[in-house]
């Protein structure tokens, strides 16, 4: 099963992973990071496909995914 990490501390809340998302596995979270955001989360890890979509998107590269 792939695993996607993402580095929560360096998250800007872009939301372009969320969207990109073909099977809507990751959200915005309810919790801010230390710079004061709101950071994604993986929500549904069991439905990731890991077509890293939300790797090659995201603009600071905090997120990657491992298959």
């Amino acid at each position: 099963m792939p695993r996607v990490e993402i580095r929560n501390d360096l998250c800007k809340s872009c939301r372009y992973c969320v969207r990109v998302c073909p099977k809507k596995c990751l959200e915005i979270g309810k919790t801010t990071n230390a710079k004061g955001y709101l950071h994604v989360v993986q929500v549904r890890p069991e439905d990731c496909i890991g077509c890293a979509m939300c790797a090659i998107i995201c603009p600071d590269s905090v997120i990657e995914v491992y298959k």
